[in-house]
């Protein structure tokens, strides 16, 4: 694994309009984000369009087309390609279902053991603006639910990327799937059965 202090140089110098830069960086982030690209594919339905490096490739030219970007380090970095790899998964989602209108999800699953099967759109779409809503009211427990369940990455390595403890990811995490089940599907304790 390349030195982080060299990633970090990287971004720095192509922060600074370096596009060289760019060019030294690739093969040392590469494999970092086939792994967060890889994720984001395995929870797409099977014959997704898109595949792992083209995900990346899209991602990657998102950041170059963004207006400058100032890098604090390589976690930044990493944060940001993940969330750029959902946009685009997110377009193609959106671009399918132009047309279709008011469809809810039979079940989105958001547990550690079952990975959501995004076998529809409507599922991508639902839960993105559940994630975005999410975010809107507490950015780091939507960072969490990003990385861990959309980047693949452990608990471990999110509570490192967010550099917060790994007791604080777990609980984040916990709290995070709770209120985007419940922002999905409701309160419960709303409904009427009679």
């Amino acid at each position: 694994m390349p030195q982080t202090h060299e990633i970090t140089a990287l971004l720095e110098a192509w922060s600074n309009g370096d596009s060289e830069a760019l060019a030294k960086l690739i093969p040392l982030v590469d494999q970092e984000l086939k792994k967060i690209a890889h994720a984001y594919i395995g929870k797409e339905r099977p014959g997704h369009i898109l595949q792992t490096t083209a995900l990346m490739d899209e991602a990657l030219i998102k950041l170059m087309e963004a207006e400058k970007i100032s890098w604090s380090d390589r976690k930044h970095f990493y944060s940001l390609a993940a969330r750029r790899m959902r946009q685009v998964l997110i377009d193609y989602a959106r671009k399918q279902m132009a047309g279709k209108r008011g469809n809810r999800p039979d079940q989105v699953d958001l547990t550690d053991s079952v990975p959501l099967a995004l076998e529809a759109p409507e599922r991508l779409i639902t839960l993105h603006d559940a994630l975005t809503n999410l975010a809107s009211i507490d950015e780091r427990k939507a960072s969490v639910v990003e990385h861990r369940y959309f980047g693949g990455f452990t608990l471990e390595e999110v509570a490192e990327i967010l550099g917060v403890s790994q007791t604080t990811v777990e609980r984040e995490w916990r709290l995070a799937r709770a209120w985007l089940k419940r922002e999905i599907y409701g309160d419960p304790s709303e409904s009427s059965d009679g």
